[in-house]
């Protein structure tokens, strides 16, 4: 499912993010958020969320809905 769209993501779901630091090699990190910290309803390279490990990235596939 897309990551751009924040209607299609919300907290308690499992994703894929690209953290910052990860951002030129595009390795993915798997988890499931916590919370949502984009505002508008899209963004171009994933709407940012903070997974429940408190990492923050934006997000690059949705996995497994609730």
């Amino acid at each position: 499912m897309d990551g751009t769209k924040r209607s299609n993501i919300k907290p308690g779901i499992l994703v894929n993010i690209v953290l910052k630091k990860d951002q030129r090699s595009g390795e993915l990190t798997e988890g499931v958020v916590e919370k949502i910290l984009t505002s508008s309803p899209t963004h171009s390279r994933g709407i940012k969320v903070r997974l429940e490990s408190g990492e923050v990235g934006r997000v690059q596939e949705i996995l497994e809905e609730e």
